[in-house]
């Protein structure tokens, strides 16, 4: 019984111990349209991954003020094995959201979208943590 009653308590204790998804983490986006970039951080947000612009950076590299500090750039992303992921990507530079793809390659994140089968190359995000 007394078997029966650790093993209960070790699940319980290692149950939110659960391994961080690979694509958790800060990654720096490429230049948009206007030569800005941002830190995208990437976190669990239900079943899902979600990640939140935190910080946003002009041409030269110099923090900048954005209206678009703390809103989901990408929302409802999944993996699908191999380093892929699905899920929808916000673009702030254009203010439309695309059906997302990501394809995770060690400390690099190659991020592309299609929306009304327009596709954009999100170009390739690098790990910053």
């Amino acid at each position: 019984m007394k078997c029966l009653i650790l093993k209960v308590f070790a699940m319980i204790c290692f149950a939110g111990m659960a391994a961080a998804d690979p694509l958790e983490g800060d990654w720096r986006t490429i230049p948009d349209d206007n030569g800005n970039s941002g830190l995208i951080r990437i976190a669990p947000c239900g079943a899902a991954l979600c990640g939140t612009l935190v910080a946003a950076f002009d041409g030269s590299g110099t923090q900048i003020d954005s209206d678009d500090l703390g809103r989901q750039i990408i929302t409802e992303t999944v993996a699908q094995g191999g380093g892929s992921y699905r899920g929808k990507i916000y673009s702030p530079d254009r203010g439309r959201t695309y059906n997302s793809r990501l394809q995770l390659q060690g400390n690099q994140l190659a991020v592309s979208g299609c929306a009304f089968g327009i596709c954009r190359n999100g170009g390739t995000w690098q790990r910053q943590n």
